[in-house]
Protein backbone atom coordinates (compact mmCIF):
# COMPACT_ATOMS: atom_id res chain seq x y z
CA UNK A 1 0.00 0.00 0.00
CA UNK A 2 1.42 3.54 -1.21
CA UNK A 3 1.79 6.65 0.88
CA UNK A 4 -1.60 7.57 -0.28
CA UNK A 5 -3.64 4.91 0.82
CA UNK A 6 -2.11 4.98 4.25
CA UNK A 7 -3.36 8.46 4.34
CA UNK A 8 -6.75 7.38 3.08
CA UNK A 9 -6.73 4.44 5.90
CA UNK A 10 -5.30 7.40 8.33
CA UNK A 11 -8.49 9.94 7.76
CA UNK A 12 -11.05 7.08 7.67
CA UNK A 13 -9.63 6.10 11.33
CA UNK A 14 -9.17 9.77 12.34
CA UNK A 15 -13.36 9.94 10.98
CA UNK A 16 -14.40 6.76 12.61
CA UNK A 17 -12.83 7.69 16.29
CA UNK A 18 -14.45 11.40 15.68
CA UNK A 19 -17.97 9.71 15.20
CA UNK A 20 -17.05 7.77 18.07
CA UNK A 21 -16.44 10.33 20.35
CA UNK A 22 -19.51 12.37 19.24
CA UNK A 23 -21.74 9.31 19.69
CA UNK A 24 -20.17 8.89 23.20
CA UNK A 25 -20.74 12.95 24.07
CA UNK A 26 -24.29 12.03 22.99
CA UNK A 27 -25.33 9.08 24.80
CA UNK A 28 -23.59 10.66 28.29
CA UNK A 29 -25.87 14.26 27.58
CA UNK A 30 -28.75 11.84 27.18
CA UNK A 31 -28.01 9.98 30.64
CA UNK A 32 -27.29 13.40 32.10
CA UNK A 33 -31.31 14.57 31.07
CA UNK A 34 -32.76 11.36 32.30
CA UNK A 35 -30.52 11.66 35.46
CA UNK A 36 -32.32 14.99 36.05
CA UNK A 37 -35.54 13.87 35.03
CA UNK A 38 -35.24 11.61 38.02
CA UNK A 39 -34.18 14.22 40.63
CA UNK A 40 -37.70 15.92 39.78
CA UNK A 41 -39.34 12.85 40.56
CA UNK A 42 -37.85 12.05 43.55
CA UNK A 43 -38.27 15.73 44.88
CA UNK A 44 -41.84 14.91 43.93
CA UNK A 45 -42.35 12.00 45.26
CA UNK A 46 -40.84 13.54 48.84
CA UNK A 47 -43.92 16.17 48.52
CA UNK A 48 -46.69 13.78 47.87
CA UNK A 49 -45.21 11.50 50.71
CA UNK A 50 -45.18 14.68 53.13
CA UNK A 51 -48.83 16.14 52.00
CA UNK A 52 -50.31 13.01 54.18
CA UNK A 53 -48.73 13.99 57.45
CA UNK A 54 -49.41 17.67 56.41
CA UNK A 55 -53.38 17.30 55.47
CA UNK A 56 -53.54 15.10 58.92
CA UNK A 57 -52.28 17.71 60.79
CA UNK A 58 -54.83 19.93 58.88
CA UNK A 59 -57.63 17.67 59.73
CA UNK A 60 -57.79 17.99 63.21
CA UNK A 61 -58.17 21.58 62.79
CA UNK A 62 -60.41 22.12 60.24
CA UNK A 63 -62.50 19.55 59.37
CA UNK A 64 -64.93 21.29 57.91
CA UNK A 65 -62.70 22.15 55.14
CA UNK A 66 -63.13 18.50 53.66
CA UNK A 67 -63.01 19.15 50.26
CA UNK A 68 -59.98 20.88 49.78
CA UNK A 69 -58.65 18.06 51.73
CA UNK A 70 -60.06 15.43 49.91
CA UNK A 71 -58.90 17.00 46.51
CA UNK A 72 -54.76 17.15 47.89
CA UNK A 73 -55.44 14.01 49.36
CA UNK A 74 -56.68 12.20 45.57
CA UNK A 75 -53.95 13.96 43.32
CA UNK A 76 -50.76 13.61 45.47
CA UNK A 77 -49.66 10.79 43.40
CA UNK A 78 -50.59 12.77 39.86
CA UNK A 79 -47.52 13.90 39.74
CA UNK A 80 -45.46 10.49 40.29
CA UNK A 81 -47.79 8.26 37.74
CA UNK A 82 -47.33 11.05 34.93
CA UNK A 83 -44.89 9.39 32.56
CA UNK A 84 -44.01 12.16 30.28
CA UNK A 85 -41.82 15.58 31.07
CA UNK A 86 -45.13 17.88 30.09
CA UNK A 87 -47.16 15.31 31.79
CA UNK A 88 -45.40 15.45 35.10
CA UNK A 89 -45.04 19.19 34.60
CA UNK A 90 -48.94 19.57 34.11
CA UNK A 91 -49.68 17.61 37.57
CA UNK A 92 -47.10 19.19 39.10
CA UNK A 93 -48.54 22.69 38.48
CA UNK A 94 -52.26 21.53 39.23
CA UNK A 95 -51.18 19.96 42.51
CA UNK A 96 -49.08 22.89 43.60
CA UNK A 97 -52.15 24.97 42.94
CA UNK A 98 -54.13 22.00 45.15
CA UNK A 99 -51.35 22.66 47.73
CA UNK A 100 -51.46 26.55 47.96
CA UNK A 101 -55.29 26.37 48.50
CA UNK A 102 -54.49 23.75 51.19
CA UNK A 103 -51.81 26.49 52.88
CA UNK A 104 -54.79 29.12 52.37
CA UNK A 105 -56.77 27.08 54.70
CA UNK A 106 -54.49 26.69 57.01
CA UNK A 107 -54.10 30.62 57.35
CA UNK A 108 -57.43 30.65 58.88
CA UNK A 109 -56.33 28.95 61.72
CA UNK A 110 -54.17 30.95 64.09
CA UNK A 111 -53.50 27.66 66.73
CA UNK A 112 -53.03 25.29 63.09
CA UNK A 113 -49.96 27.87 62.68
CA UNK A 114 -48.85 27.50 65.91
CA UNK A 115 -48.75 23.95 65.84
CA UNK A 116 -44.92 22.59 66.25
CA UNK A 117 -45.79 19.72 63.94
CA UNK A 118 -47.47 21.63 61.64
CA UNK A 119 -44.31 24.07 61.53
CA UNK A 120 -42.46 21.17 60.96
CA UNK A 121 -44.22 20.05 57.58
CA UNK A 122 -44.22 23.73 56.75
CA UNK A 123 -40.30 23.59 57.08
CA UNK A 124 -39.92 20.22 55.00
CA UNK A 125 -41.91 21.67 52.79
CA UNK A 126 -40.19 24.59 51.94
CA UNK A 127 -37.23 22.80 52.01
CA UNK A 128 -38.45 20.40 49.10
CA UNK A 129 -40.03 23.08 46.97
CA UNK A 130 -36.52 24.60 46.91
CA UNK A 131 -34.75 21.06 46.15
CA UNK A 132 -37.43 20.61 43.12
CA UNK A 133 -36.80 24.27 41.56
CA UNK A 134 -33.08 23.25 41.75
CA UNK A 135 -33.93 19.56 40.16
CA UNK A 136 -36.07 21.91 38.02
CA UNK A 137 -33.24 23.99 36.82
CA UNK A 138 -30.16 21.02 36.84
CA UNK A 139 -32.95 18.72 34.37
CA UNK A 140 -33.31 22.08 31.59
CA UNK A 141 -29.95 22.84 32.19
CA UNK A 142 -29.36 19.26 30.79
CA UNK A 143 -31.73 19.45 28.24
CA UNK A 144 -30.14 22.49 26.92
CA UNK A 145 -26.52 21.10 26.47
CA UNK A 146 -28.36 17.67 24.90
CA UNK A 147 -30.39 19.65 22.49
CA UNK A 148 -27.36 22.27 21.39
CA UNK A 149 -25.25 19.23 21.01
CA UNK A 150 -28.09 17.24 18.94
CA UNK A 151 -28.06 20.23 16.58
CA UNK A 152 -24.86 21.15 16.07
CA UNK A 153 -22.56 20.40 13.20
CA UNK A 154 -21.43 17.94 13.03
CA UNK A 155 -23.12 15.96 15.46
CA UNK A 156 -26.50 16.63 13.41
CA UNK A 157 -25.18 14.58 11.15
CA UNK A 158 -25.12 11.64 13.25
CA UNK A 159 -27.58 12.29 16.07
CA UNK A 160 -30.96 11.60 14.18
CA UNK A 161 -29.43 8.36 12.37
CA UNK A 162 -27.84 6.96 15.78
CA UNK A 163 -31.75 7.92 17.69
CA UNK A 164 -30.84 11.10 19.56
CA UNK A 165 -33.15 13.17 19.46
CA UNK A 166 -33.78 16.95 21.44
CA UNK A 167 -35.83 16.71 24.69
CA UNK A 168 -38.39 18.65 25.78
CA UNK A 169 -37.92 21.08 28.79
CA UNK A 170 -39.44 21.01 32.05
CA UNK A 171 -41.95 23.70 31.71
CA UNK A 172 -45.77 25.00 31.22
CA UNK A 173 -48.15 27.37 29.97
CA UNK A 174 -48.29 28.96 33.50
CA UNK A 175 -45.43 30.72 34.19
CA UNK A 176 -46.18 30.10 38.17
CA UNK A 177 -44.89 26.27 37.09
CA UNK A 178 -40.61 27.93 37.81
CA UNK A 179 -41.90 28.88 41.10
CA UNK A 180 -42.49 27.36 44.20
CA UNK A 181 -45.54 28.15 45.81
CA UNK A 182 -46.63 30.59 48.43
CA UNK A 183 -45.64 28.25 52.15
CA UNK A 184 -45.80 31.30 54.55
CA UNK A 185 -48.11 30.23 57.04
CA UNK A 186 -48.43 33.60 58.94
CA UNK A 187 -48.27 37.18 57.80
CA UNK A 188 -45.69 38.04 60.80
CA UNK A 189 -43.47 35.67 59.70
Amino acid sequence: MGIGGWIVVAVVVVVLLYAVAIYNRLVKLRALVREGFSGITVQLRRRADLVPNLVSTVEGYATHEREVLDQVTAHRSDVVKAGSVQATAQADNAFSAMLGRLIAVAEAYPDLKADANFRQLQDELSEIEGELQGARRYYNATVRDLNTSVQTFPNVLLAGPLGFREEPFYQDDDASIQTAPKVSFSAGR
